[in-house]
């Protein structure tokens, strides 16, 4: 595994700790509160030592000279993981599709194990889960079948982001199908950035894993100039300045941390623009801790942000799958994503903050024919394997060093 810019106890924001018995009072009257009951093989045994043991009475006991509750609160600690974009162009939906018609996904996540192990993984579902009745398109107007959606669930994920800039390419049936779908077939999974209705939308997600609460907001800069239906108007969660303060300011008095991926910055630019740093200044003023962005379609760098270093930004982790039918120089650029890997802990003052943090290299690896798209880590790529890389058609400058010399680039002088 090849990790770069890993970094041990960085200096996030402190927020106040909030006992097992607040929690529960909150969660008895908080409906957007989604505590995690994961079926991840090594969720059970944290579930039982860091939640399930953790309770605070008048019985505590002491324990090597602290109380069982102060000991409990110090193993509190949630591993995060996301990907960024899934980009569905038609030669990756064609990957996909099998002799009798229908689609098969799960190959396009089985070689990044560390989704299914994560406490929390997140993926930016770039393009609308519309299903075949809309018709199955890529660029410019994509919509994925379902059988993606099926996918993503089973390979480990627990939160799709779907504010995104494609949001609305099959206009209101494309957002209806899309919330029907994960609504109806995977009611565990969280949903974020698009909206059933006004209550929906003026909820935030709080995410409570191992006695941590988490808020994950999600936003878009716009829809490619595709307006909202007039019926709803809460559909999708935009960049909208009263908007995000408004929801971080609730993001304050719920969780103990604050995540915000958004939808944000320039295509095809390995560097942050003006408006990213203008809409990060804006986070980290109020309240967020922790900004993992998408859009770009190649990676950007990971910084602490601001003179007081108090929140840590992803500008974008890239693609995490995609096979654009544009040829020419820089196209390789587009195969490299990232993952951005997350460890938050309750610590000895009750406060939650990022314990450590890096990003993992990923590739997209690219064939003709049934399941010939796939992802791997960029520890796990071969020469040979990029040599056969169906990218090289468009751009013979792909190669498994140029990968890593774009990571070098991007990341490792951080």
């Amino acid at each position: 595994m090849n990790i770069f810019i890993v970094r041990k106890r960085g200096k996030m924001k402190k927020k106040s700790f909030l006992c097992i018995l607040l929690a529960g009072s909150l969660l008895a009257g908080c409906q957007n509160v989604k505590q995690v009951e994961s079926n991840r093989e090594n969720d059970t045994q944290a579930e039982t030592s860091n939640v399930g043991d953790y309770r605070e009475t008048e019985q505590d006991q002491e324990v090597n000279g602290r109380t069982q509750e102060e000991t409990e609160q110090e193993a509190q600690e949630v591993s995060l993981v996301m990907v960024g974009d899934v980009l569905l162009h038609t030669s990756v939906a064609e990957s996909g599709r099998k002799e009798d018609g229908s689609y098969e996904f799960h190959q396009l996540f089985e070689h990044v194990d560390a989704i299914r192990h994560a406490d929390i993984a997140i993926a930016n579902q770039e393009v609308i889960i519309g299903g075949e009745e809309l018709g199955i398109t890529g660029y410019p107007c994509f919509n994925a079948p379902y059988e993606l959606g099926d996918a993503l669930s089973d390979a480990g994920f627990d939160i799709v982001l779907h504010a995104t800039n494609h949001a609305l390419d099959k206009g209101r049936s494309g957002l209806v199908n899309c919330l029907d779908y994960w609504k109806t077939q995977h009611p565990d999974m969280t949903v974020l950035g698009i909206h059933d209705s006004q209550e929906s939308q003026n909820d935030i997600c709080i995410y409570e894993k191992n006695g941590i609460r988490i808020a994950f907001l999600n936003y878009t800069y716009g829809t490619n100039g595709i307006a909202l239906p007039a019926d709803m108007p809460y559909g999708i969660d935009y960049l909208e300045e009263d908007k995000v303060i408004s929801d971080l300011k609730q993001a304050e008095e719920q969780a103990d941390f604050t995540v915000v991926c958004p939808h944000w910055g320039t295509e095809y630019e390995l560097a942050p623009t003006e408006e990213q740093k203008y809409w990060a200044e804006i986070f980290a003023e109020n309240g967020a801790d922790l900004v993992i962005g998408t859009h770009p379609h190649v990676i950007e760098p990971v910084e602490w942000y601001g003179e007081d270093q108090k929140m840590l930004v992803y500008y974008s982790l890239g693609n995490f799958v995609n096979w654009t039918s544009d040829s020419g120089s820089g196209i390789a650029n587009r195969m490299v994503g990232g993952m951005a890997e997350v460890t938050l802990a309750r610590e000895e003052d009750g406060q939650v903050r990022i314990q450590d943090y890096g990003v993992e290299p990923l590739v997209s690896d690219l064939k003709e024919g049934f399941g010939g798209v796939t992802v791997y880590p960029l520890s796990d790529y071969t020469e040979e394997m990029a040599e056969q890389n169906e990218i090289r058609k468009q751009d013979p400058d792909f190669s498994l060093q140029y990968c890593k010399d774009l990571c070098d680039q991007v990341w490792k002088k951080q």
